[in-house]
């Protein structure tokens, strides 16, 4: 904790954005950690139960079972359920979006930037069309069909996108998803007042829930994003609160619905837009990428090169970023818009619109977004971006820390750009692990939390001490912002790497880190996980790979793991996801579960023996490869 004034600050990782915090007037989460620092024990052990007005009941040793006679082991399993149902909502909400989107793109002849990855899909799916337009209507249709099967319906595409020995085992195991949208209904009725009562089914269905997660929330969301959008293309780019150019309108945008802004990123380059732009006194239009939605516009950005300005960090670094007075609008269309963004949007004067009413925020105004009316809602944007330009430029004091990001931060990494970096094969990637040059590879994924040491805090030390040990690390969600703005994805980084992993990045250009983007490219990983696997002709659980989401933060990030988990890939966590109340569920998932699928949960909060225990299993898995 950093103390400023009569305040205690969370510390961060990002010590520029530390001290403009700390020296701001404005209050922020970072603020705010000191006096929620009290946590409910009850809470954080998962044995709160307050389903029924006989409750809140809290299981202690006395008090065994609540009112109802339901036990810890229950209530524990049902509260970890419900979460993971509620995680599995949002990301098929977003992956639901996005079909849509991309149906209506083929309905309306729009323009498909992505015609590999359509193509890739079609081929994938069995579609056999010609004609591009009608390709992705077919495309978007069989997805959309799949997440509307009722659950006793298992989803068709499943055996399509997963890798053949996983299908195979969780058909074995019986945990193929039905109906997406479907499974996510029956499991929050499995966790009401007095159903379901048997833990280990309902961790049961949080794998199977998991999957649905990981194949289309995560996976197809991507690629779906590609065919519209753009495919990643490695790059350098800027970062941090540097890319903020005030002589521009700037439009700063939240959330993870890429396609809710296509026709926005493109009109803003328009001529009679920019020349409104100017009739005001601005160059023109830039749209400032912050959280998981930045990191989508920066991994497609060399589509976007004009009007992206880059992006300027992770959600805890959002409330910040507006006190600097350099952003115009605020259009947000999911999480992670925190609600601490809106008594800071009103002192700073800037106009707030949501597109999405899962967003809605409570200063906000609201537009529902439909593809037919993306036009006006465009044009919305850009004369209320214009209004509050004019309006507030006069009075508000802008002040950007110019020292906070980096200029060379390499970007557009993705399974597709990575493979053709290494020459269209996996092999050389293969090889430098069998050699001992890299010793192995560590995901590091998921979201910021503010109470794992503090902001980004755990993240960033347990990279630098992974890379130490030549361990290769890749990223995708919230973590990628804050690892991205200390550096340790420029190419500089390479120095900290041990020696042989030092010498590859150098060899290659390449940071010790790299940057896949948001949260949803976890389905990136998985693509990489599963060609690396098919590749050598093993399993995944048998490859040299971990993962961690050590500062994990939402209900998404639970869905997420539970996709990892069903993977066979051990996740770390350095705070427990509110179980430990149950022997049951604590062992299921750290222990058994391993004998299953290949995947447990570790649970630890020291970065050195984290990175111990990761590096062990990563070392254990080379001697069981011969390597």
């Amino acid at each position: 904790m950093n103390t400023c004034g009569n305040c205690t600050l969370c510390s961060s990782a990002d010590k520029v954005l530390e001290n403009f915090i700390a020296n701001s007037n404005v209050e922020t989460s970072h603020h705010r950690v000191e006096g929620q620092k009290a946590k409910c024990n009850f809470g954080k052990q998962g044995v709160c139960c307050k389903l029924c007005a006989n409750g809140p009941c809290r299981i202690t040793p006395k008090s065994p079972r609540g009112i109802c006679g339901a036990n810890a082991d229950t209530i524990v399993a049902r509260n970890f359920l419900r979460a993971v149902a509620a995680g599995a909502g949002c990301y098929l909400h977003v992956v639901e979006t996005t079909a849509l989107n991309l149906k209506k793109t083929g309905e309306s002849k729009g323009i498909i930037k992505g015609e590999k990855t359509l193509n890739h899909l079609s081929q994938v799916f069995g579609i056999k069309e010609e004609d591009l337009h009608k390709k992705a209507i077919s495309v978007a249709d069989m997805v959309l069909k799949d997440l509307y099967k009722p659950r006793y319906e298992k989803m068709d595409l499943v055996e399509k996108l997963a890798y053949k020995p996983r299908y195979e085992l969780w058909q074995k195991l019986n945990i193929l998803p039905g109906g997406a949208k479907a499974e996510v209904f029956d499991a929050v009725v499995k966790t009401s007042t007095n159903l379901n009562s048997d833990p280990v089914d309902m961790l049961v269905n949080c794998l199977n829930l998991g999957i649905s997660t990981g194949l289309y929330g995560l996976t197809l969301t991507n690629l779906l994003n590609d065919v519209m959008l753009g495919e990643p293309v490695i790059r350098p780019a800027k970062v941090g609160f540097k890319v903020v150019d005030t002589d521009y309108i700037n439009i700063m945008i939240t959330g993870h619905q890429h396609s809710m802004i296509a026709h926005l990123q493109d009109y803003l380059l328009e001529d009679s837009v920019i020349a409104k732009a100017k009739a005001v006194g601005a160059k023109g239009f830039k749209l400032v990428g912050c959280t998981c939605v930045g990191q989508d516009l920066q991994l497609r950005g060399e589509h976007y090169k004009e009007v992206f300005s880059g992006h300027a960090g992770n959600n805890f670094t959002s409330e910040a970023l507006i006190s600097t007075g350099g952003i115009d609008m605020i259009v947000s269309e999911f999480n992670c818009t925190l609600p601490g963004i809106e008594p800071i949007a009103d002192e700073f004067e800037v106009k707030m619109l949501c597109i999405d009413d899962v967003a809605k925020k409570a200063n906000a105004d609201y537009v529902n977004y439909s593809f037919e009316e993306r036009e006006a809602i465009t044009d919305r944007i850009i004369n209320e971006a214009i209004d509050s330009y004019t309006n507030r430029r006069k009075d508000v004091k802008i002040n950007i820390p110019m020292n906070h990001g980096f200029d060379d931060v390499i970007t557009g990494v993705s399974e597709g750009s990575l493979k053709e970096f290494l020459g269209g094969t996996w092999k050389p990637l293969v090889d430098l692990i069998a050699a001992g040059k890299i010793k192995g590879v560590a995901g590091i994924v998921g979201c910021s939390n503010l109470t794992a040491k503090g902001h980004d805090v755990f993240t960033v030390e347990l990279a630098k001490e992974l890379i130490k040990r030549d361990i290769l690390i890749l990223s995708a969600g919230c973590s990628s912002g804050g690892l991205e703005n200390v550096g340790l994805m420029s190419p500089s980084a390479a120095e900290l790497a041990g020696d042989s992993l030092k010498e590859v990045c150098k060899s290659l250009g390449i940071p010790p880190v790299l940057n896949f983007g948001p949260c949803l490219a976890i389905g990136r990983l998985e693509i990489v996980a599963s060609e690396l696997a098919e590749f050598l002709n093993i399993d995944i659980p048998q490859l040299p790979l971990v993962l961690s989401a050590p500062q994990w933060l939402e209900e998404q990030a639970l869905a997420d793991g539970c996709f990892g988990l069903a993977l066979g890939l051990p996740l770390h966590l350095a705070i427990p996801p509110f179980i430990e109340g149950s022997e049951i569920v604590t062992k299921t998932l750290t222990e058994d579960l391993e004998g299953l699928t290949g995947g447990k949960l570790i649970l630890e909060d020291d970065v050195t023996e984290a990175a111990n225990r990761l590096e062990k299993i990563i070392l254990d898995r080379r001697k069981g490869l011969n390597l």
